[in-house]
């Protein structure tokens, strides 16, 4: 059953979404808190109860919405409907940045949030918005509907593009809505063997495919993350064999448009701590030989295996895909 619990700032059930939350779990324990940043008694729990905590759901009331510009494959990240997830990714950034907190926090402020968007795309070029950079919306979708009714509410505009990545495959909500185009679905993909290790409670590599082909057929805008890239020991002959399955299984339809991002990991000692301990005998994600510092407490691949792999996958795809890779990181 998830949630198991849910911890609430009182204000939010003063909205729409928060009624609407407290009516669909009203079977499941509420317990009120003052900040939906700061549980005390969920940040006092050890690293053992990480698993225990990603069952819970934290509801309360977005006050950043501060637009921070980006110029990879969006203008600008939005702060937006959630921010966390329930799945647990050994490399999650957000653990690094949240620690122990990034269990899904879900904000019903929705309607504010929008009408800036809306404003902020009428009175610009037409600029990419990217709403799902602090969790994966297709997830959170399936809680509250938010992204199926962002989509639409954004389409009644007549500027701009909203976009956000995901690892999940429920996008049969989002099929027959009214996006006039203007929605950019991003899967975020792994080899198999990684995804089933590493990428814990997210949809195979096979329902993320199908995934992109069923939202490309239905006259959504689609591209391809490949990341978070892992090193691992045969990592050049899991990889390989990624693309050609992406080859072989996309649609035409999606390789038309399709764009790629390549981002290779980055992780941290918080990880490292949180992993030992949460999932004893998982696999080990920090190689002291391919690895070297960047930032306080944080690790990538040293850059010789870096460019090595860059060029591994420029090389693979212009081979088998033969789609434009916009950035590599």
């Amino acid at each position: 059953m998830y949630p198991e619990k849910i911890y609430y700032e009182p204000a939010a059930l003063e909205y729409d979404l928060g009624k609407i939350l407290a009516a669909k779990y009203a079977h499941v324990p509420w317990i009120k808190i003052e900040n939906h940043n700061k549980i005390d008694e969920l940040r006092a729990n050890p690293n053992t109860a990480f698993p225990q905590l990603k069952k819970y759901l934290i509801i309360g009331i977005r006050k950043t919405h501060k637009y921070v510009p980006n110029h990879k494959v969006s203008d600008y990240l939005v702060p937006y409907t959630s921010s966390g997830c329930s799945a647990m990714c050994l490399y999650c950034y957000l653990v690094c940045h949240y620690n122990k907190c990034s269990y899904l926090r879900l904000f019903v402020n929705r309607e504010e949030m929008l009408k800036k968007l809306l404003k902020t795309a009428a009175a610009s070029r037409d600029l990419t918005f990217e709403i799902g950079s602090n969790s994966d919306l297709v997830l959170e979708n399936t809680i509250t509907g938010n992204l199926a009714w962002t989509i639409e509410k954004f389409a009644t505009g007549d500027r701009g593009f909203i976009t956000f990545p995901t690892k999940f495959a429920q996008v049969a909500p989002l099929l027959g809505l009214e996006h006039k185009g203007r929605t950019i679905m991003r899967m975020s993909v792994n080899p198999q063997s990684i995804i089933h290790k590493v990428e814990i409670g997210t949809a195979s590599l096979k329902n993320r495919i199908q995934a992109m082909n069923k939202m490309a057929s239905a006259g959504y805008k689609v591209g391809l993350l490949i990341a978070p890239v892992i090193l691992v020991e045969d990592w050049r002959t899991q990889y390989s064999r990624l693309i050609e399955q992406l080859a072989d299984e996309l649609s035409e339809q999606v390789k038309e448009q399709l764009f790629i991002e390549i981002i290779f990991m980055t992780y941290s000692f918080v990880h490292r701590a949180i992993n030992s301990e949460a999932f004893p005998g998982s696999m080990e994600l920090f190689d002291q030989e391919l690895m070297t510092g960047r930032g306080r407490g944080k690790y990538c691949y040293r850059l010789p295996l870096r460019q090595q792999g860059e060029q591994f996958f420029r090389t693979e795809i212009a081979k088998k895909l033969d789609v434009p890779i916009i950035y590599v990181v």
